[in-house]
């Protein structure tokens, strides 16, 4: 009996163990960016843009504009929320966008908190502020 409730208890341990991993990454999927000092960022703490070319709930950044300004996607399941909402970009992927404004990071950004791409395009590309 004794060997079996050993095996139980590690088994549970091990549940318990996957369920704490697994949590906070449920709770990260609920909001697509995070906050910093008004800014938003992805997960990764890269920083997020707007495009003044795109209009409400549509992107008109694609191909080799979507390759130096990789849109904040959306996964497969994700649902609009608030002033987060989900759009379905030109080659039928899904993008997060705020207040209806798609959102995109910058290839030139090499850490977190870098914001070397606002004010590119005489203006076009703007870090995307809490409103």
């Amino acid at each position: 009996k004794k060997v079996s409730m050993t095996q139980m208890t590690a088994s549970f341990k091990a549940l318990l163990m996957a369920a704490a991993l697994t949590l906070p990454g449920l709770a990260m999927a609920a909001d697509p960016a995070m906050e910093k000092d008004g800014m938003y960022t992805d997960h990764k703490g890269m920083t997020l843009y707007t495009f003044a070319k795109d209009s409400a709930g549509k992107s008109a950044c694609n191909d080799k504009c979507a390759a130096n300004w990789p849109p904040l996607m959306a996964q497969a399941g994700d649902k609009s929320m608030g002033d987060w909402t989900v759009i379905k970009r030109d080659d039928g992927t899904m993008q997060w966008a705020y207040q209806g404004m798609p959102l995109y990071t910058f290839v030139m950004d090499k850490k977190a908190g870098d914001m070397t791409g606002d004010g590119k395009m005489d203006g076009a590309w703007k870090v995307a502020k809490a409103k």
